[in-house]
């Protein structure tokens, strides 16, 4: 039940998510048309077979037009904004649908299609769906801004050896102040900076400091066609560097008295130092070995009150509720010991969190919007050259449970995800491919430079190419979420 109840709500959150973004992108269109004096015929939040649909009230520049049908429909993955001879420049009427009676009708339709407009209208209603985007993208992070950011010091827990972190200089307990010369407070902005640089050769550069001193050192860690190619991105656990958050000691808060770690002689507060000679530096590898070894003999060393102490433990096997043997995904058994990890308490100068008065917020929310272009143009760019793997493309199934989680999670996740997502949805409309925005607005560019509007048949062509690389992209992304899946 828990299970269905986490997929319900993504798929709430996805609904919600993409409806709030097509409605916003769509009625930029919308209000675009409106201003050019386009009649609109229909406006859809959805995709498919509408649900149900209402007329909207007159437009004050086009009196004789049928209002507006605004409808839903019944894929709530896109949508659209129809408008008078957008498709067919034939439905918008010749002088010879003029009938007795009904002169200008027919000299109405002429003048209130899309295609009848001059080349700058037709692009500014092309551009206004992007655009729409962004500037959602500014208003969510100018709320974000306001109602507060907050974030964890970039305090490193633990360096890997032999890691290029470790081969910089870097040590547990340095914090991390500044990525590539960029001042980083939190984590999330050491990550955005680190992402910045995948699949490039160099040098990344990092500013640190020891939080008990004011001296600064520069570390550079060397990159050669970084993370390039691979399809999961996790910068920091590359370069080895665990942060403090996530660095949590082999120290054992609680033993089970029926358990077999009470039966080895583990008891509260010791600290796990070796199993079978390996040494142990955080919970999760002790964690891993106990797994991986049920019904065998661990040689384990423990920090008891100063002293160290040997003993032999052996896991048992995790049972389930039904009593089977719990198994992970290769189908080996998993091992038990029945003791519970202490947590560290995080001091409380780690909590970091920025709240904006409403007009200091304003140029916050137009440089992190700013940042966000560059990186998903960046990103992009990459994806082309071969530097980032098309595995990390995303789709609607991979929306909807970053989506809940971020809901989850709080409103200010939410609305940066919202913010970030808008931001992708603009950029992607304004690539110059058929049946996008990008393409209509690179139809309208050509058309300024030949005077001339690109002929009928070259916009066939073109709208045929446009299907099949947004369908392939659509492909490749909904392939990599069913992927994740299995």
């Amino acid at each position: 039940m828990a299970a269905l109840g986490s997929a319900l709500f993504s798929l709430l959150a996805l609904v919600v998510t993409l409806g709030v973004l097509v409605t916003v992108h769509e009625y930029g269109h919308f209000r675009a048309a409106r201003w050019a004096g386009v009649q609109v015929e229909r406006f859809s939040v959805g995709m498919g077979k509408v649900l149900f649909s209402w007329r909207g009230g007159p437009d004050p520049k086009n009196p004789e037009a049928p209002p507006t049908e605004f409808a839903i429909s019944l894929l709530p993955l896109g949508g659209y904004v129809k408008m008078l001879g957008e498709q067919d420049p034939a439905s918008a009427g010749s002088p010879l649908d003029a009938t007795e009676g009904q002169p200008d009708l027919a000299a109405y339709r002429r003048e209130s299609a899309l295609f009848a407009k001059p080349v700058y209208q037709r692009a500014v209603i092309f551009a206004a769906g992007p655009v729409a985007n962004f500037l959602l993208a500014i208003l969510l992070y100018w709320v974000m801004f306001m109602t507060g950011v907050s974030g964890l010091a970039p305090v490193v827990g633990r360096v890997d050896s032999g890691s290029p972190a470790a081969a910089a200089g870097l040590r547990g307990g340095d914090e991390i102040v500044a990525v590539n010369g960029q001042s980083t407070a939190t984590w999330q902005e050491v990550r955005l900076q680190l992402l910045d640089r995948l699949g490039e050769s160099g040098v990344i550069s990092l500013q640190v400091r020891n939080p008990e001193s004011t001296i600064e050192r520069r570390l550079d860690l060397q990159i050669e066609r970084w993370l390039a190619g691979q399809e999961d991105l996790e910068p920091l656990t590359n370069l080895g560097i665990v942060p403090y958050h996530l660095y949590i000691p082999a120290r054992l808060e609680s033993v089970l008295p029926e358990g077999r770690a009470a039966a080895a002689g583990l008891q509260a507060d010791d600290l796990i130092r070796a199993a079978n000679g390996a040494e142990i530096t955080d919970w999760a590898q002790w964690l891993k070995i106990v797994q991986a070894n049920p019904e065998r003999d661990l040689d384990v060393t423990v920090q008891r009150a100063g002293s160290s102490v040997s003993l032999v433990l052996r896991p048992a096997v995790r049972l389930s509720a039904l009593g089977e043997a719990e198994r992970d995904a290769e189908g080996r058994e998993q091992g038990y010991i029945g003791a519970a990890v202490a947590l560290p308490d995080l001091p409380s100068w780690m909590n970091r969190s920025t709240r904006h008065s409403p007009v200091a917020a304003v140029p916050q929310a137009l440089q992190e919007t700013w940042d966000n272009c560059g990186f998903v143009l960046a990103s992009l760019k990459k994806m082309l050259l071969g530097l980032i793997s098309v595995k990390n493309l995303s789709g609607p199934i991979t929306i909807a449970q970053v989506a809940g989680e971020t809901a989850s999670i709080g409103f200010e996740y939410y609305i940066g995800f919202l913010a970030v997502l808008s931001i992708s949805l603009g950029i992607f409309n304004l690539l110059p491919i058929p049946i996008l925005d990008g393409g209509h607005l690179l139809y309208c560019a050509i058309e300024v430079v030949l005077r001339r509007p690109v002929p009928r048949q070259v916009q066939d062509w073109g709208l045929q190419l446009g299907l099949l690389l947004v369908a392939s992209f659509m492909f490749i992304a909904l392939y990599n979420d069913v992927s994740r899946l299995l």
